[in-house]
């Protein structure tokens, strides 16, 4: 084997060697003892004089893994779109002829989702041809699955849009108490609604929507998908407002 001159070069390919090591079938005969050495100390050298090159190679590696990602991401809204916008069993507001659909995951003792509702309904209401799909996607704890399906529940009563408002805007932790409490003052016949939401079909929904997150990858509240964009946490409302722009023009 020649001797090897330390350049960026002969660092590359000697990076490249070492990776070749295993000798696959075909591959030229491994190197001895002696020149693996050689060529691990030319890369090790190398890194030293250079760190940069392995940032450059970290901040490639993670552009990939992002883009390789957003890709997948892209696909699983495609082939969910119909359990995405469509399910029979999920609040819609806004316009229910809309021409685009945000749809939001959301939990009722999330701070972060409390902070969201007033922007995404000014943003519903001032644009007025969003559909607004409310994914009840209870993952703080038990009194968050109750919130979920009294709020349900709430739709056999034409009551949804005002409970909802109402525990979005509860501070502190939730508790059943409060919860009634917030659905009498939404003009709810409390003990139908405790009644109603003991049916099968409001913990299918629920059910469905952990489901729908866990195959979206989605982990936490909130989460909205708007055409091919998945969008984890909260946004400002000029970020969702540019998302259903590009919808509208073909390009989201």
């Amino acid at each position: 084997m020649p001797a090897l001159r330390r350049s960026p070069a002969a660092a590359l390919a000697a990076a490249a060697l070492i990776f070749a090591l295993g000798t696959p079938a075909g591959a030229a005969e491994p190197l001895s003892p002696e020149q693996k050495a050689a060529v691990e100390a030319i890369v090790r050298d190398y890194i030293v004089q250079h760190p940069e090159v392995v940032l450059d190679a970290l901040r490639a590696m993670e552009a990939r893994q992002k883009a390789d990602e957003e890709k997948a991401a892209q696909a699983a809204l495609v082939e969910h779109r119909q359990a995405l916008e469509r399910s029979d069993g999920d609040p819609v507001l806004g316009n229910p002829d809309g021409d685009v659909t945000i749809v939001e995951f959301f939990d009722y003792q999330c701070g972060y989702c409390k902070t969201m509702t007033g922007p995404l309904l000014d943003l519903v209401k001032a644009d007025g041809r969003i559909r607004l799909v409310l994914k009840e996607f209870p993952i703080l704890g038990p009194e968050s699955v109750v919130a979920a399906k009294a709020s349900l529940a709430s739709l056999r009563q034409g009551g949804y849009e005002a409970l909802h408002k109402t525990l979005m805007g509860l501070r502190g932790r939730l508790s059943e108490p409060a919860i009634w409490q917030a659905a009498a003052e939404a003009g709810l016949d409390v003990a139908k609604l405790r009644k109603d939401m003991a049916d099968p079909a409001i913990e299918a929904t629920i059910h469905a929507n952990y489901e729908l997150a866990q195959a979206l990858r989605i982990e936490g509240t909130p989460a909205f998908a708007i055409g091919r964009s998945l969008v984890p946490g909260a946004a400002p409302k000029e970020h969702l407002a540019e998302l259903v722009r590009r919808v509208r023009e073909g390009k989201g």
